[in-house]
C-alpha cells in the first residue's frame, strides 16, 4: 500500500505558520514562476477535443441502447454512461473555474450545458457552494463541504446525534461508499431546491428561468429516452444503476482531497493563513499517471488546483514540480499519497471522528 509523502516533515508546520502579512509574499514568487512558464494560459484546443470525444461517447451509448432495445443486457451500458457523465461533471467544474476559456459567456454556456442539461445539476447552486469551499477549504464554520450533515468531520459535530443520524455517524467510515451511491441523485435534489428557494443563488429571474428550463429539459429528455428504448422496469433499474455509479465515481474523485487534512479552525492563527498555506495545508494530492488523471478529472492535483483555480487541467501536472519545490523551500508540508492510501487516510479520519458515539453506544 502506498504511504503518504509529506514534504517536509509535518512537524515543520501548520501551527507555526506566521500570520496574515506573510501569506502574500509566500505565494507571489510561485505565481510569478508559474505564470512565466505559461501554465495559466488557457488550452481551449485540449478541452475542445475532450468535450467532443465525451459527447461522441454519450451518443454511442444512446445508439447502443437503441440497437439493443428493451433487453436487460442494456443495463451494461449504464457503466460507460456513468463514466461519461463524470467526465461531463469535470468539464462543468473546469468551466466554472474559467479553466477552459477567459470568455465568461462561453464558460457559462459550457457549464450550463454540462451541468444543467447533461447532468440535471444547478450551475448556480454548485458555483455558490464550490466557491465558498475554495475560499475557506476545510474550515468547519465556512466550508460547506465539511458542514455537519449526513457525514461529520470533527468530533464536536457528533454531539447530540441520535437515532438514524447517530447510527450513520458511528459507522460513517464503513458506510461512506454505500452513501456515495446517492450522491448523483442528491446533486439534482439540492440544485432544484436551491432554484426554488427565494434566497437561492440565482441572482436574477432570467438566470432562474434559464436554469429551470435546462433542468426540466434534462429530466424530461432522460426519462423519455429511457422509457422509449426500454421497458418501464428496465428504465428504472438503468437510471438507478447509472446514478449510483455516477455518485460513487464523483465521491471517489472528491473524498480524498481534504478529509483528514489540516483545519484552519483548529489553529489560533488559522484565519490568518495566507493563500498558499490555506490551500496547501488543507489539501492532499494523489500520485498516479495518465489513468489516474483521467479517472479523477485532474482533482488528484488538489494542491495545485486550489493554489491556481483557473489553471487548465492539463497544466496542473506541469505545475507540480514548481509548487513542490516552493513549498519545500518555505518549510510548508506538501502532502501527496497513493490512490489506495488516500482513501485509507480519509476513511480513517471519518472512523476516528465517530469514535465518541461508538463509545457511548458501547456503554
Amino acid at each position: 500500500m502506498s504511504q503518504a509523502t509529506v514534504l517536509p516533515p509535518a512537524a515543520a508546520a501548520p501551527a507555526a505558520a506566521p500570520a496574515r502579512a506573510r501569506g502574500g509574499s509566500e505565494f507571489t514568487p510561485l505565481l510569478r514562476t508559474v505564470r512565466s512558464q505559461g501554465l495559466l494560459e488557457h488550452r481551449p484546443g485540449w478541452y475542445a477535443r475532450g468535450i467532443a470525444v465525451n459527447l461522441l461517447g454519450i451518443a454511442a451509448v444512446v445508439t447502443g441502447l437503441a440497437l439493443i432495445g428493451p433487453s436487460w443486457w442494456a443495463l451494461l451500458l449504464a457503466v460507460p454512461l456513468a463514466l461519461l457523465s463524470a467526465r461531463a461533471a469535470f468539464v462543468g467544474h473546469d468551466a466554472g473555474h474559467a479553466q477552459i476559456t477567459a470568455n465568461r459567456k462561453v464558460s457559462r454556456i459550457l457549464q450550463l450545458v454540462h451541468a444543467n442539461l447533461l447532468l440535471g445539476m444547478s450551475r448556480e447552486w454548485w458555483n455558490d457552494k464550490h466557491n465558498r469551499h475554495h475560499a475557506h477549504p476545510n474550515h468547519l464554520d465556512k466550508d460547506p463541504d465539511v458542514a455537519a450533515d449526513i457525514l461529520v468531520f470533527a468530533e464536536h459535530q457528533t454531539a447530540g446525534r441520535t437515532g438514524l443520524r447517530g447510527f450513520l455517524t458511528r459507522h460513517q467510515a464503513w458506510l461512506f461508499f454505500p452513501l456515495t451511491t446517492l450522491e448523483g441523485i442528491a446533486l439534482k435534489v439540492y440544485g432544484v431546491q436551491a432554484l426554488l428557494a427565494k434566497d437561492g443563488p440565482c441572482r436574477s429571474r432570467r438566470e432562474r428561468l434559464v436554469e429551470g428550463a435546462l433542468l426540466l429539459a434534462h429530466f424530461a429528455g432522460y426519462t423519455a429516452l429511457l422509457l422509449t428504448l426500454l421497458t418501464p422496469a428496465q428504465a428504472l433499474v438503468f437510471a438507478l444503476v447509472h446514478q449510483m455509479l455516477l455518485g460513487v465515481h464523483l465521491g471517489m474523485a472528491f473524498a480524498p482531497n481534504h478529509k483528514g487534512m489540516e483545519r484552519p479552525d483548529e489553529h489560533a492563527d488559522g484565519d490568518g493563513w495566507g493563500h498558499l498555506r490555506r490551500q496547501v495545508l488543507t489539501s492532499r494530492n494523489i500520485r498516479g499517471g495518465v489513468l489516474t488523471d483521467w479517472f479523477l478529472g485532474g482533482l488528484n492535483y488538489q494542491v495545485e488546483h486550489h493554489l491556481f483555480p483557473s489553471m487548465p487541467r492539463p497544466n496542473l501536472r506541469l505545475a507540480q514540480p514548481a509548487v513542490r519545490a516552493h513549498c519545500a523551500a518555505l518549510g510548508v508540508p506538501y502532502t501527496e499519497t497513493g490512490f489506495v492510501d488516500s482513501y485509507r487516510q480519509a476513511l480513517g479520519h471519518l472512523h476516528d471522528v465517530g469514535a465518541p458515539l461508538r463509545s457511548e453506544w458501547a456503554e
